[in-house]
């Protein structure tokens, strides 16, 4: 009997997500756990999968359409079989009409589907060079693959780039919402620490000359730090709700990873139960499927600290803005050679500054002080990192 998919809750208290592109066409069958459609959150791009095997009858939902949780997008049967009366089947389950397609692309901002703009950016293409076939001249999959077999045209005169406008995305949009409320909702306050980091810089030198597999960044021995320090002072593993400070067992912390979509955190989960090698393969796994927007949406939820790295940018010190709810955020400046006291003596040393934030309704001025010292004595003595 053919039954309806509906739009499931892919984000925690969604109430409507993007339908990116089916990945099955109208028709065609597909295996239990396969993927037939492929939904768009603020963060990332989420599978739908089937929970049973059968045949994708038709669709209700175009790629790039708007869809409130719950609402049919699609009609799945089995092989053989007819749909027969649409408006009754929709009627019965109580479903309103199908989602309308999206509006024609206003003039100058491209439509393309989260998987083509990826498949675009591997293939060296600019997506606003791709002629579109999907609805309202979305760009889609197949268009990038017929981009991609077509002969490059030659390359035009550089000329001046024009002044315009670029359109928020749903990604930035969320992006700027949430910093808006962080900033509004949570009265932030900020410490800041530098620490001697020859001897971390030494450490990662001598990790990173085994094999490929085991190389870390200063980004993954700040992450362990961090979840160390959260050991020592678990008062700072802690976020704050309406009704009370909930605390943690275990320590999981984000990470910001900077992509064609915007900034996005996903989420380590415990931390200190892992060696470095290991937090450093995650995080790579991570960071590269948030620059291919393939996180899953609980990847991007929990933790109660971010650490967020610039460093590799020359930028010695910076303030960064909490991400809600979590209860502070590390902001990790660039190792320098500066001069140093060592033994009553100056001499030429390495330094790195970070700066605290922190969300003070969960967190107290000497929490967040005794944290940021354990902290400091960590980088300093970065073996305690490792056991």
């Amino acid at each position: 009997m053919p039954r309806l998919l509906r739009m499931p809750e892919v984000a925690a208290g969604a109430t409507e997500a993007v339908l990116a592109e089916w990945m099955v066409a109208e028709s065609a069958e597909f295996a239990a756990g396969g993927t037939i459609a492929t939904v768009e959150t603020d963060k990332a791009l989420v599978d739908v999968e089937a929970e049973d095997a059968g045949v994708l009858l038709k669709t209700l939902a175009t790629p790039g359409a708007h869809v409130e949780v719950g609402a049919p997008i699609a009609v799945l049967g089995q092989p053989g079989e007819a749909i027969g009366d649409l408006g009754a089947l929709l009627a019965g389950a109580g479903a309103g009409p199908a989602a309308p397609p999206p509006a024609t692309p206003v003039r100058g901002r491209v439509y393309a589907s989260p998987l083509a703009r990826r498949m675009a950016k591997q293939s060296g293409l600019d997506v606003a060079t791709i002629t579109g076939t999907g609805p309202g001249g979305r760009i889609l999959r197949r268009d990038v693959e017929a981009a991609s077999a077509a002969p490059a045209p030659a390359r035009p005169a550089a000329v001046r780039p024009a002044d315009g406008e670029i359109p928020h995305s749903r990604a930035r949009q969320a992006i700027a919402a949430r910093l808006v409320e962080s900033k509004q909702t949570a009265p932030h306050f900020y410490l800041r620490a530098t620490a001697r980091a020859g001897r971390l810089a030494a450490l990662r030198a001598e990790i990173n000359a085994g094999p490929p597999a085991s190389r870390v960044s200063v980004t993954d021995l700040v992450v362990k730090a961090a979840a160390a320090a959260h050991q020592r002072v678990p008062g700072m593993n802690v976020i704050w709700t309406p009704d009370a400070v909930r605390t943690f067992g275990t320590v999981d912390v984000a990470v910001a990873v900077d992509t064609d979509r915007g900034l996005v955190t996903p989420v380590l989960r415990d931390v200190t139960a892992q060696t470095i090698t290991q937090v450093a393969a995650r995080t790579q796994d991570l960071a590269a499927r948030a620059r291919d927007g393939r996180l899953r949406q609980d990847e991007l939820e929990g933790g109660t600290i971010t650490v967020t790295n610039l460093g590799m940018y020359g930028v010695e010190e910076f303030a960064a803005i909490i991400n809600p709810p979590q209860a502070a955020i590390l902001a990790v400046g660039a190792v320098r050679d500066e001069p140093v006291v060592r033994r009553g003596a100056v001499v030429a040393g390495q330094v790195m500054t970070v700066t605290l934030s922190v969300d003070h309704r969960p967190v107290d001025g000497v929490t967040a002080a005794r944290w940021l010292a354990a902290l400091q004595e960590l980088l300093e003595n970065p073996v305690q990192i490792l056991v």
